[in-house]
C-alpha cells in the first residue's frame, strides 16, 4: 500500500502552522486521523474549526497539534507539488492518441500522457476512467469534484477496448453510472475515427449518451489530429469534406432533438469539422455557454463575436502602419475576414494574413497551436511582414516565450528581422493588438 506523507516546502509568515512550530523539511502524517492521499483530502479536512494535525519532524519526533480557528482560516502550509501527489500517467494505447505521433527529440514534458481526474477538475482535462478506482470515484462523489470531463470515443464496449488498447476499457464505462447517480456533472468528447467509431457507431453513442441528461451537460465530437509520424501505428485514414458533411447531419439532428426535451444542444461539432466541410461555424447560441471551449468547440465563433462587438465601437482614424499576422489553417479565413474588416475602418492600415502550413506535423493538422516556430521561419521568410508580426498566444508553451519545438521568440524574431507581438485569445485582444492598445 502506497505510504502518503506530505514534506512541508514553506510556511506561510504569521500563519497557524507558523505559530504552532510547523516548519519546512517538517512532513504532514495525517489530519484527524485521517490519511492525506492529495490537495482535496487536505482542503476538505482543514475547513473544520477544531481539528487535529500529526507531524513528523525530521528527526523522527512526532508531534499531535490541537488548532482551533475559522471555517475558512487557512493553516498556511505550502507542499511542494500541486497535487500534492505524483500525476497519474494514461495506460492506454489509444489508436489516435496525438503523442505517439510525435517526433522523437522534444522535450519530455511533451511525452507526458495524463489520465488523472482531479487533473480534470482542476484543469479541465479529459480522463478515460480507466484509471480509477470505486475508491477515486467515491472521493470524486463525496467531495463534489465535478464537474469531470470524460473521454467516451463510444459507448460500445468492444470498440472502447479496441480503441483504447484496454482490455478494462469497456468496464469502465460503468463508472459514468456511479457518476450519475452520485449527482456529479459531467462533459464527455469523442475523438472520431474514420471507419471505426463514426456512422452507426457514432449514432449509437449519442442515444447513449443523452441518457445521462442533464448531469452530463455536453458531449463534443472533434475529428482524430493525424501527424506525418504515424508509423507502426494503426492506420486510420483523413475524414473528406463529404464525411465531415455527413458528422454534422448527425450532430445536428441530435442538437434539434435534445434541445426540445432539454433546452440545451449536448451534442457539439469541434470548429474543425466546419472548416472541412466549408461551411460557416453555428452561431453563439447554439453552443449552450461555450461549454466545450478549451476542446476546440465554438473558439471560432466566440473570437468572431468578440472582434464584432469590439468593432463596433471602434472610430477609424487615419493611423498608417503595415503589419502582418500568422495563423493556422482553421481560424485562417476568419482573420482575413477581420484583417479585411480592419483595413475598411482604417484606410492606411495594411495588414497581411498569412496561412502556416504544418510541414513540422503534417498538413493535416490545421489549428495554430500546434505551429513550430521552424514552421514561421521557413514559411514567413522574405514575405512583407511590416512593421511587426501578430501570433496568438497558444502557439507558445505556458507563461514562456517558448515554440513546441523549443524555438525562442526571440529567435524567430530575429531570424525574420521583425518584433512579435504575442496576442492575447480574445477578439478584443485582436483590436488592441492591431491598434497597440495595450
Amino acid at each position: 500500500m502506497k505510504k502518503h506523507e506530505h514534506t512541508v516546502q514553506g510556511v506561510v509568515p504569521g500563519s497557524i502552522a507558523e505559530e504552532m512550530g510547523v516548519e519546512p523539511g517538517d512532513k504532514l502524517i495525517s489530519i484527524d486521523g485521517h490519511v492525506i492521499e492529495d490537495i482535496f483530502d487536505y482542503q476538505f479536512y482543514v475547513e473544520d474549526e477544531e481539528l487535529i494535525l500529526l507531524i513528523e519532524k525530521p528527526d523522527g519526533e512526532q508531534w499531535e497539534l490541537e488548532i482551533e480557528k475559522e471555517a475558512d482560516e487557512q493553516l498556511g502550509i505550502e507542499f511542494g507539488e500541486g497535487l500534492m501527489d505524483e500525476y497519474r500517467s494514461c495506460r492506454n494505447r489509444c489508436i489516435f492518441c496525438f503523442i505517439d505521433q510525435m517526433p522523437k527529440g522534444m522535450r519530455d514534458t511533451l511525452y507526458f500522457k495524463d489520465d488523472d481526474s482531479r487533473l480534470s477538475f482542476l484543469q479541465g482535462n479529459y480522463v478515460t476512467l480507466t484509471n480509477m478506482s470505486d475508491h477515486d470515484i467515491q472521493r470524486i462523489i463525496n467531495y463534489r469534484l465535478e464537474p469531470i470531463n470524460i473521454s467516451f470515443q463510444t459507448t460500445n464496449p468492444e470498440l472502447r477496448c479496441m480503441m483504447l488498447h484496454n482490455r478494462f476499457a469497456g468496464e469502465a464505462l460503468k463508472k459514468v453510472d456511479q457518476l450519475y447517480q452520485g449527482g456529479i456533472e459531467m462533459n464527455g468528447q469523442i475523438v472520431l475515427c474514420k471507419g471505426v467509431n463514426d456512422g452507426e457507431e457514432l449514432e449509437r453513442s449519442i442515444r447513449d449518451l443523452t441518457g445521462y441528461l442533464p448531469l452530463l451537460r455536453s458531449v463534443s465530437v472533434v475529428p482524430v489530429g493525424l501527424s506525418k509520424y504515424r508509423e507502426g501505428l494503426y492506420p486510420l485514414e483523413p475524414f473528406t469534406k463529404e464525411d465531415a458533411k455527413n458528422v454534422l447531419t448527425v450532430i445536428h439532428k441530435w442538437q434539434e432533438k435534445v434541445y426540445a426535451q432539454y433546452g440545451l444542444h449536448f451534442i457539439h461539432a469541434g470548429d474543425e469539422w466546419y472548416l472541412l466541410a466549408e461551411e460557416d461555424v453555428p452561431e453563439e447560441e447554439r453552443y449552450d455557454g461555450y461549454l466545450q471551449l478549451e476542446n476546440g468547440v465554438g473558439m471560432l465563433r466566440l473570437l468572431l463575436n468578440e472582434f464584432e462587438e469590439g468593432y463596433e465601437a471602434l472610430t477609424g482614424d487615419g493611423r498608417r502602419e503595415e503589419l502582418s499576422l500568422a495563423t493556422g489553417k482553421l481560424a485562417y479565413p476568419y482573420l482575413c475576414r477581420m484583417g479585411r474588416k480592419m483595413e475598411e475602418k482604417f484606410p492606411n492600415l495594411k495588414m497581411h494574413v498569412y496561412c502556416i502550413r504544418n510541414d513540422f506535423f503534417g498538413e493535416r493538422i490545421t489549428v495554430s497551436g500546434l505551429i513550430t516556430g521552424q514552421d514561421l521561419m521557413a514559411q514567413l521568410q522574405g514575405q512583407a511582414l511590416g512593421s511587426r508580426l501578430l501570433i496568438p498566444c497558444n502557439m507558445l508553451k505556458t507563461d514562456e516565450d517558448v515554440f513546441l519545438d523549443d524555438y525562442t521568440v526571440k529567435e524567430v524574431s530575429d531570424a525574420l528581422q521583425v518584433p512579435i507581438h504575442i496576442v492575447k485569445s480574445s477578439g478584443q485582444d485582436l483590436i488592441d493588438a492591431i491598434l497597440e492598445q495595450l
